[in-house]
């Protein structure tokens, strides 16, 4: 039997595709770091831009856009601005989004803490489980830490 070609089903079926194109970029954000220190991030797609403020080696940022070998991000206290994208790598890091955040030695609260990380920090997340990231540092540290308290998470 044929579909029927109603006005309403015709409107429906439109209304969910354009609702499915739209939703599905924004269903995967892209989260990339920095691959040097000293990188500059600019006010736009250009090294005559104005540099708003500069980044260090495996800094998170999220991409918005591109243009070009440009990418508009925005970092974990909300700021944007542009980097030139061969300074990005696809290895993700997280960001310590809280002035202290405890380091457990498991997914949970009443595991023991093993460190703190201060504002800023930034760490590899190895896993996940349930509301718990467990990360590493290149200093060494490993342990699992409250994902509310990390960007992105």
């Amino acid at each position: 039997m044929p579909y029927p070609k109603t006005k309403s089903w015709i409107v429906c079926s439109i209304t969910l595709l354009s609702l499915l194109s739209l939703g599905l970029p924004c269903l995967a954000a892209e989260y990339v770091s920095v691959n040097k220190d000293g990188v500059n991030i600019r006010s736009g797609p250009d090294t005559k831009k104005e540099i708003l403020w500069e980044v260090f080696k495996d800094f998170p940022l999220q991409i918005l856009k591109r243009d070009g070998k440009w990418a508009q991000t925005k970092d974990f206290e909300g700021d944007t601005g542009w980097i030139y994208s061969p300074l990005l790598s696809k290895q993700k890091k997280v960001i310590v989004k809280v002035e202290i955040a405890n380091i457990r030695t498991g997914p949970g609260k009443n595991y023991e803490q093993v460190a703190t990380a201060k504002y800023g920090v930034v760490f590899t997340p190895t896993e996940t489980e349930g509301d718990w990231t467990k990360v590493s540092h290149e200093d060494g540290t490993r342990g699992w830490i409250y994902k509310k308290l990390i960007w992105p998470n």
